[in-house]
């Protein structure tokens, strides 16, 4: 059914670009008032303006509604599915949340709890600085 809106949507979306380029601006008409050649028009006397305006007004109602319906069908069938790694958007079945590790003891009220730091290599012992004599 989405499919079905989103291809309307396209060649609706489509055909609008195409009859607002079609369209005269307002500049056009006031070439024309001082005996310009661009007065004559194929759609007849009043011109294109007519035609294509109302063409764009249905052609926008109908993008209008088309918006709307589909906003109206994904709240409905497209709800988010809840996962249990949030913020992760497409992303959070690709990542395994790591399993949580529970402490072996609790420690006692007023006790630092102790941890264990990792070894540490040591650094090679330099070598001893030849002595110069000046």
């Amino acid at each position: 059914m989405f499919t079905i809106f989103s291809v309307f949507y396209v060649l609706i979306a489509a055909s609008m670009i195409v009859l607002i380029l079609l369209q005269r601006g307002a500049g056009a008409d006031a070439g024309s008032g001082f005996g310009g050649g661009a007065s004559a028009t194929v759609f007849g006397a009043r011109g294109s303006a007519s035609f294509l305006t109302r063409a764009t007004a249905a052609l926008a109602a109908l993008f209008f509604l088309i918006s709307l319906s589909m906003a109206i069908y994904l709240s409905h069938v497209g709800a988010p599915q809840k996962s249990s790694t949030v913020g992760l958007g497409v992303m959070a079945g690709a990542v395994k949340p790591p399993p949580a590790v529970a402490p072996a003891t609790a420690p006692v009220a007023g006790e630092v709890p102790k941890v264990a730091l990792p070894a540490v290599p040591r650094a090679p012992a330099a070598p001893a600085a030849a002595k110069s004599s000046h």
